[in-house]
């Protein structure tokens, strides 16, 4: 048997299912009735078209209407927000109301972060003064220590290589001619 049910009882239940105090498809679907199939097919269709609701509902259905990977950092960063602030016993229906996944949220949260991080630390970095010019001085000044610190070791190579030598010959000098007795 096929029900036929009035444009304003149809609108009256997607209120119910995305107002303020949205409840769920088959919470509505045993106090008034209506299979909860029905009643999820009539959300998803005022999605998708972007009617049936007040003034107030339709700008933010049209937002949330949107893939969540098609967001804006802006959104994201306004929805991390708005979930902060939202009891965790009211979390699970405000991401179903958003289209969201609690990993997706948890991916967010921790993009902010290390954002702010950065960008914060950042900050600090700069007020001490580290001009690009200074850098490039550290940068030639490194370079120079460890060409430097290579001549030394090279130095210290061949004074050790000396001292074997002259333990293995010992102190004749360059005259070979007193050995060989000529």
């Amino acid at each position: 048997m096929h029900v036929q049910y009035s444009a304003g009882f149809k609108k009256r239940m997607i209120q119910r299912l995305t107002g303020p105090r949205a409840i769920s498809a088959t919470a509505l679907s045993a106090e008034v009735g209506v299979p909860q199939p029905t009643l999820s097919s009539w959300l998803r269709e005022a999605r998708r078209l972007g009617g049936m609701g007040s003034e107030e509902d339709k700008g933010t259905r049209r937002s949330e209407a949107r893939k969540p990977s098609s967001w804006t950092p802006e959104e994201k960063y306004e929805v991390v927000l708005e979930a902060a602030s939202i009891p965790a016993s009211e979390l699970g229906e405000f991401l179903r109301r958003k289209g969201l996944h609690s990993a997706q949220l948890d991916e967010w949260r921790q993009l902010c972060a290390e954002a702010s991080k950065t960008a914060l630390g950042g900050g600090r970095r700069k007020a001490r003064g580290s001009s690009p010019a200074e850098t490039k001085r550290v940068r030639a000044l490194e370079r120079e220590l460890h060409r430097k610190e290579k001549a030394l070791a090279e130095m210290a190579a061949l004074i050790a290589l000396k001292k074997k030598v002259q333990l293995l010959w010992g102190d004749e000098g360059d005259d070979t001619s007193t050995r060989s007795g000529t």
